[in-house]
């Protein structure tokens, strides 16, 4: 049995089918069977694991270099954000490798739905002044410094197919009584215009209608002063479908459990970049590329002295998975925000990121 799957099945045959995003939207976040509102999904018992998982690595880098860019504006009066903070493992990290930044800020709100989360990470950062926030909307006035690691992947997504005249949408319907893929017809897409030269017949092409707005709200206080990084699994222009569910670090069919299975997407970071014109926006930088030139190597050398056998073992291929191409490190991409007249945060180099 599977009551999110029922409950769908119901709505679907009185009122026809829905869009792909209706349909993550209701298996990830609906507050009595949705995804997140019903098991904590990461680590090696859930299913994925996620960079600040991996190794404390990460957060220490990634803090540091907020840590620096906070330093290059003249330390302003901003707080430490996150969206779709985790079990707050990210966020522990970085408090803890910027504790010896004298001033640095300690104030941390997190953007985060779900209220199992939100225990999660209460217990994580126990001891820290933390405040939860529903929506990017409600984040304070800036200046802010702000993290978000694999938040825009989970956001609900439209698929259109290129067609002979426009754009098909695929949309969740049922065949008989089981959830399954249809089309709508053939027909004009005003925000796909653009797309039009780029693509073919049959090319598939996706749009996240939440992630511009957030963007935007994110960027409307990175103006003020501070600076956000975006990570995510994704490339610069969307082509090809990439909705995916995982359960148990394995792909599933997307449509037989839902609510049961992490729902998916890579992200656009060519329409994140868009919605952030009032800062000044890195190039897309590879994750590897990123943490190596914050250093995570020496960090990993420094941390290795005091490490042997199993340990030592766990660490090294830990180093690996978060930077080398064969695991995240291309996958993975990054960009950074920071006021019109701010310099980028260390590691976003201009010049020789691709």
């Amino acid at each position: 049995m599977n009551a999110l799957r029922d409950l769908l099945t119901r709505q679907i045959a009185v009122d026809g089918p829905i869009s792909l995003a209706d349909y993550m939207q209701t298996c990830l976040l609906h507050p009595e069977h949705g995804y997140y509102a019903t098991r904590d999904p990461f680590g090696a018992a859930g299913d994925f694991i996620t960079a600040p998982e991996v190794s404390q690595m990460f957060g220490e880098v990634l803090g540091l270099c907020l840590a620096q860019s906070w330093i290059d504006q003249g330390r302003p009066d901003a707080y430490l954000a996150e969206l779709g903070p985790g079990r707050g493992t990210l966020m522990r990290d970085v408090l803890r490798a910027t504790a010896g930044v004298a001033g640095f800020p300690r104030k941390v709100v997190l953007v985060e739905a779900s209220s199992h989360l939100r225990d999660v990470q209460a217990e994580t950062l126990n001891g820290h002044d933390v405040e939860w926030v529903e929506h990017a909307a409600a984040l304070p006035d800036g200046p802010i410094l702000l993290l978000a690691n694999e938040f825009f992947d989970a956001l609900p997504i439209r698929q259109f197919i290129r067609a002979t005249k426009g754009w098909s949408e695929r949309r969740v319907g049922l065949h008989d009584t089981t959830l399954a893929f249809g089309l709508t017809e053939d027909t004009r897409v005003d925000a796909l215009s653009h797309r039009l030269a780029d693509t073919g017949v049959g090319d598939v092409v996706e749009l996240c209608p939440s992630a511009a707005p957030i963007m935007t709200e994110v960027a409307t206080r990175v103006s003020q002063g501070g600076a956000a990084i975006i990570i995510d699994y994704g490339d610069w222009r969307s082509l090809g479908d990439t909705f995916q569910a995982l359960r148990s670090h394995k792909p599933v069919d997307p449509l037989a459990t839902p609510g049961a299975a992490d729902l998916t997407a890579h992200v656009d970071f060519e329409a994140l970049s868009a919605a952030a014109t009032s800062c000044n926006v890195s190039p897309m930088t590879p994750q590897g590329l990123l943490l190596e030139r914050l250093g995570i190597t020496t960090r990993a050398q420094a941390l290795a002295q005091n490490m042997t056998d199993d340990a030592l073992e766990t660490h090294i291929a830990a180093h690996r998975r978060l930077t080398h191409p064969d695991e995240m490190g291309t996958l993975f991409k990054a960009i950074a925000l920071t006021p019109h007249d701010a310099p980028l945060p260390p590691g976003f180099d201009r010049a020789s990121s691709t």
